[in-house]
């Protein structure tokens, strides 16, 4: 239990700072990120209400008991990474580790979160 608890806590905090630093990137490099969103096609009025998303996804998978919200988080969060996963691929920018990156530590957060919590 205690190496499962370690693996939850260094996967969720990289999680984490993932999520923070890339937050940081949409609030404090908006035109870097708009290009980018633009280049996806994505439009670029969701940029701010993405990156206020992904803060409240991480204080909800941290600080929240209440267990059908912080799923709602980790259900969130691996939809953003399997879509960015395949918008970096479908346009060749070669940026697509980042999300996989993102998505081994939000299963790894999640599988040893479920163990902790049921074990």
């Amino acid at each position: 239990m205690k190496t499962t608890k370690i693996i939850y806590y260094i996967s969720t905090a990289l999680l984490t700072l993932l999520m923070l630093f890339s937050a940081g990137m949409y609030f404090f490099n908006h035109a870097e990120v708009a290009g980018m969103f633009t280049n996806f096609g994505y439009p670029t009025y969701i940029i701010y209400p993405y990156a206020v998303a992904k803060l409240l996804g991480v204080i909800a998978i941290w600080f929240l008991g209440n267990k059908p919200v912080k799923e709602w988080a980790y259900t969130g969060f691996f939809f953003a990474f399997i879509l960015a996963f395949f918008a970096h691929v479908m346009i060749s920018d070669g940026e697509q580790m980042g999300a996989v990156v993102a998505m081994i530590l939000l299963v790894t957060s999640y599988i040893t979160n479920k163990k902790i919590n049921n074990g």
